[in-house]
């Protein structure tokens, strides 16, 4: 039995042709031949009409498993004082009647959907249902198959494929999500995102790679916008400048050369106009250019880049203001542009010793960079000025400047020193001048910029520049007067030509500056950041810190040998890695490694004579072969790593 039936079994007939039997009170029975109310008997007598036949019972009786006698309300309902209600039966439909119901305008074809009395709570047939809500617009894809329980028909009333649909539902049927359901019909499946192509991902790799070791570009969320905004013809020249810059770290082949020449070639058209942007452009070349051991073209660029700067007046104050354009964070990146190609004009002179630092003797009122998290999410603070940096320890305001304002400090004290004559004697006082420079540097940094480490404990670039151009200062001002023999070691001169220094007897104020210097550098190699986010300038540094370790390792006795040792390890292996990217890098990586082969040759040589090991213990002996045999390996099998890569 189906207790939820639309129609009762035994309360329906059917007529000869089909179609389902009415109810005495309809207009039919007036006019049907086929089913009367009284019936004759064999015997002549009349019997008894048999009861009424109900075409559908209401919920209520139908619930109870009772009879329904069709009235609305029907005689239960109105004596329980029951809302009586009525459902249509779709059983044996053959298609609409063709007469409309008249006397009981409540009830309804069972063609007709029912009617809508309210919200969809208010419904039986969706009691217990929360109804959703779907926008018009989303459903273009919708199934007119499947029925969604929560909707009601009115929803859809601007969807004809759904003018018809019922939302008749069996009470017993699980749950169904129509969530799901409207999700599962009108969402597209998902596409693959495009590959990005080689121009593209040249472009992140310059942001992901390069930008933190010279910050000067705009950040990538507002270079972009500046880019679709069409802000400058120049930008699209910055772009290809980028663009090379990304493709030193990636497996471009000869790409890698087109993108050079096309941006030299955009560069240096008559129609590129003179603005920051070119400026942005020719600085990124030029550092490219200088780590791809291209060192004649990027001074020749560095010169027409220097020109063009002074020029267009990037040195002085109102430059970013008037170019701004009201963007805080663009007028921040002018400041930068002038402030970065200051410290690699003076670390180019410094590492290769050839130009002179043109830009110190330059007067510039330009204000000072913020710190490198205010910069990329656009919270920029009014700017300071290197009079505020000055005078800080003398006006009682003794505050903290940002991490790319003590690199321009550093990079100060380096034209400071490269300014100073030649000091031929350990007594000199523009010696004892520059020392105090660099002494006073590091005593007056404050306690989170005297590591290379921010306050989240992260890496930061600026400060890490600022101590190795720092380190680099003290040991080209003290090597020279040091007593550490660098003939041995004449043959690196990957980033400066060779300096004959004297061998001494005896170590003195200067070799101890000079080694401490190297070993710091060293240490800094210990980093747990990747080598490659490091500018390509640390390679001229860590090349600098080789010699005086190889000068060192070169005399025949040293107490702390396996230290030593361990320096040279590092570098090496500093060099080696940063040769994937470098060229300048595995230049001075050959030359390190070759030298500290021919040292280690040397030296086992004057193992052979007895004369070596006097004052050794046997004990000491056997370390110092194997120490020596242990680090040649590790150079050979670099050697062959290189090699098969």
């Amino acid at each position: 039995m189906e207790p939820f039936s639309p129609e009762a079994p035994q309360s329906s007939t059917a007529s000869s042709s089909g179609s389902p039997a009415v109810s005495n009170d309809s207009p039919r029975t007036a006019t049907s031949t086929s089913t009367v109310g009284i019936s004759a008997t064999t015997d002549g007598r009349a019997q008894p009409a048999p009861p009424p036949s109900v075409p559908a019972a209401c919920l209520a009786c139908r619930g109870k498993h009772l009879k329904c006698d069709g009235l609305t309300p029907c005689t239960r309902c109105s004596s329980s004082n029951t809302e009586c209600v009525y459902i249509a039966s779709r059983r044996g439909y053959k298609g609409p009647r063709k007469t409309a119901t008249a006397q009981n305008p409540h009830k309804r074809h069972a063609s007709s959907s029912p009617p809508y009395a309210g919200p969809a709570d208010s419904c039986p047939m969706l009691l217990g249902h929360t109804p959703v809500s779907i926008a018009t617009p989303s459903v273009t894809g919708f199934n007119p198959a499947i029925v969604l329980p929560e909707q009601s028909p009115v929803s859809y009333a601007n969807t004809p494929a759904l003018s018809n649909v019922s939302v008749y539902r069996n009470p017993f049927a699980p749950a169904i999500d129509g969530n799901a359901m409207a999700l599962a019909t009108i969402t597209a499946p998902p596409t693959q995102p495009p590959v990005a192509t080689l121009a593209e991902r040249c472009f992140d790799a310059f942001y992901h790679y390069f930008h933190g070791g010279h910050p000067f570009v705009l950040p990538k969320e507002y270079f972009l916008r500046q880019l679709k905004e069409g802000a400058s013809p120049n930008l699209n020249v910055l772009v290809a400048a980028m663009r090379y810059i990304g493709s030193l770290y990636l497996d471009c082949g000869p790409s890698r050369a087109t993108y050079l020449d096309e941006a030299i070639r955009l560069c240096y058209l008559p129609s590129t106009a003179k603005d920051g942007f070119l400026i942005q452009a020719l600085l990124l070349i030029i550092v490219g250019l200088d780590g791809s051991c291209e060192q004649e073209k990027a001074r020749e660029l560095l010169a027409d880049c220097e020109r063009l700067a002074i020029e267009i007046d990037l040195n002085k104050r109102e430059f970013a203001t008037m170019h701004g354009h009201g963007n805080p964070v663009l007028e921040e990146s002018w400041r930068r542009t002038w402030w970065d190609l200051y410290v690699c004009d003076g670390m180019v002179a410094g590492v290769h010793r050839v130009t002179n630092f043109l830009l110190f003797d330059i007067s510039a009122d330009v204000g000072l960079p913020c710190e490198e998290h205010q910069y990329l999410t656009g919270r920029i603070p009014p700017p300071s000025y290197m009079e505020d940096f000055d005078d800080q320890l003398f006006s009682g305001e003794d505050g903290e400047f940002s991490s790319f304002t003590y690199r321009i400090s550093a990079a100060r004290n380096l034209g400071r020193f490269m300014r100073m004559p030649n000091m031929m004697f350990p007594d000199n006082e523009g010696i004892a001048r520059v020392e105090a420079l660099l002494t006073n540097w590091r005593m007056h940094l404050p306690e989170s910029k005297r590591d290379d480490l921010n306050k989240s404990c992260q890496l930061d670039e600026m400060m890490f520049q600022a101590h190795f151009i720092t380190h680099a200062c003290t040991i080209m001002l003290h090597q020279p007067l040091s007593q550490l023999d660098s003939s041995p070691v004449q043959a690196v001169n990957s980033c400066a030509p060779h300096r004959p220094v004297q061998a001494g007897e005896s170590f003195n104020a200067h070799t101890r500056h000079t080694i401490t210097a190297a070993c710091e550098i060293s240490k800094m190699v210990t980093q747990a950041v990747p080598l490659l986010s490091h500018t390509h300038f640390f390679t001229c540094v860590v090349t600098l810190s080789s010699i005086v370790h190889l000068s060192k390792w070169a005399l025949y006795f040293i107490e702390d040998e396996e230290d030593l040792r361990q320096q040279i390890r590092l570098n090496i292996g500093a060099l080696n890695k940063l040769s994937k990217v470098w060229k300048a890098a595995n230049t001075a990586w050959g030359q390190v490694k070759g030298v500290a082969q021919e040292i280690y040759r040397e030296k086992k040589a004057h193992q052979i004579t007895p004369a070596f090991w006097v004052g050794f213990t046997q004990e000491q002996m056997i370390s110092s072969i194997n120490a020596d045999e242990g680090i040649m390996s590790e150079f050979n099998m670099l050697a062959q790593v290189t090699q098969a890569q």
